[in-house]
């Protein structure tokens, strides 16, 4: 949490193994390229097509306006979506009738701001987003801040999880119950970790978007198969999923030669 290029390269420059590089450095730079906030549209979009959620005109609620949350929220609304509160560390603003998300992120990318500076928006508690009534909550801050404790007064239909662990599993419990659609992380975010792994390789920014694109998009109608097959929780069917794939994975594997013999005591 808190990195970004400059951190990547000068990690890169202590022990030569790195990705999220500057442009500079042969890199691809995830946090201008957004890829994780555009990977999270590319699952809202998916599951819109799915028929689990109408896009257009969704009215969107972003806790954390950071490198995810900014462009996770500047991707929504240019697929349609209004984005009506946002929130980050300092404070919260919300427009029932939508906020102007690009001069928003205009004024976090002047430095030290917050979102609570932008004066063309309503003031409120911080913590609140969490339980306005939207069609999509986008937790993209901290882990573990849908509980518990406030699951049952959040009142999004779908939960795009931004952040790492944002929901516990107790949470995910009363969701699902609920009838409350949380896209797990490892689904919902992995545009970042997928644009890494298409640096890796030398791919370019356009390799990078449509490799995301692909992948969360059949991660995310592959869960949703899984969750409506079993009745299971989404973090359990992701799991499962994932699971199901590395066995696959891992029958391919073969072993040569002799077995080693165990050691003596």
């Amino acid at each position: 949490m808190g990195t970004d290029e400059t951190a990547m390269a000068w990690i890169r420059d202590e022990i030569d193994r790195a990705v999220g590089l500057p442009a500079a450095l042969g890199g691809i730079p995830l946090d201008v390229l957004g890829a994780t906030g555009y990977g999270l549209a590319v699952c809202a979009e998916t599951l819109s097509e799915k028929g689990l959620l109408d896009l257009n005109g969704a009215r969107v609620v972003v806790q954390g306006f950071g490198a995810v949350g900014r462009n996770a929220a500047l991707q929504l609304a240019e697929r349609g979506a209004v984005v009506i509160a946002v929130s980050d560390s300092r404070g919260a603003i919300y427009d029932p009738a939508g906020l102007d998300v690009d001069s928003i992120a205009a004024l976090k990318r002047e430095g030290r701001n917050s979102v609570a500076d932008f004066a063309d928006a309503h003031k409120m508690p911080r913590d609140d987003v969490l339980t306005m009534d939207c069609d999509v909550l986008v937790p993209a801050a901290q882990p573990d801040v849908i509980t518990k404790q406030n699951a049952d007064s959040v009142q999004a239909k779908v939960i795009l999880q931004g952040a790492n662990i944002p929901v516990t599993p107790e949470a995910e419990h009363v969701l699902h119950k609920r009838g409350v659609l949380s896209v797990p992380d490892v689904i919902a975010n992995a545009g970042g970790v997928i644009c890494a792994a298409v640096e890796y390789r030398g791919g370019d920014w356009d390799t990078a978007l449509a490799t995301i694109s692909a992948k969360i998009r059949a991660s995310t109608l592959a869960v949703v198969d899984y969750i409506h097959s079993d009745d299971l929780e989404p973090h359990v069917a992701a799991e499962r999923m994932a699971l199901e794939r590395v066995t696959t994975a891992q029958s391919y594997r073969r072993r040569y030669g002799p077995s080693l013999p165990t050691p003596r005591r």
